[in-house]
């Protein structure tokens, strides 16, 4: 077994991260602030179309909700299948936390829920996010080469 990994670990080649990254006229960059623009701009063009904001949403009024309240159950559930050990969010709070915690952190957070459900309304914090470029394949230097994951 320690032959095969020592063999395995000699098998693998070397890959620095690449800090170089092509801005729109193509030319390489080097400057992190650059290359992060870069890539903010690209996430940006990739997930904003453009035209959207015509589309309008018509109103449906009915007599019963058409889905009821979350309940303290669902929400209890939902927060027993977080998984651990994974990155937190921009409130750097870690899922370990929240499960931690059997009664008041999970009655406050479905007070927030239910505010939230009847309000219909997120909440400005709730749609920020953290994009991390992933490589797939390709030219490194190609940011259309790389898939944005949402921290």
């Amino acid at each position: 077994m320690d032959l095969y990994s020592s063999i395995s670990d000699l098998k693998k080649v070397y890959q620095p991260r690449c800090n170089i990254v092509k801005d729109e006229k193509g030319d390489l960059v080097r400057d992190s602030h650059i290359i992060l623009a870069r890539f903010w701009k690209y996430f940006f063009q990739l997930f904003n179309i453009q035209g959207v904001s015509d589309v309008r949403q018509t109103e449906v009024h009915t007599a019963v909700p058409l889905v009821p309240d979350p309940s303290a159950l669902e929400i209890g559930l939902a927060i027993e299948e977080l998984k651990s050990h994974k990155s937190s969010g921009i409130d750097q709070i870690k899922s370990e936390s929240i499960k931690a915690d059997r009664k008041t952190l999970r009655y406050e957070i479905h007070k927030l829920i239910i505010s939230v459900w009847k309000k219909q309304e997120l909440r400005e914090e709730w749609k920020e996010s953290i994009i991390v470029p992933i490589y797939r394949k390709g030219d490194k230097t190609d940011c259309s080469n790389y898939s944005g994951i949402t921290l």
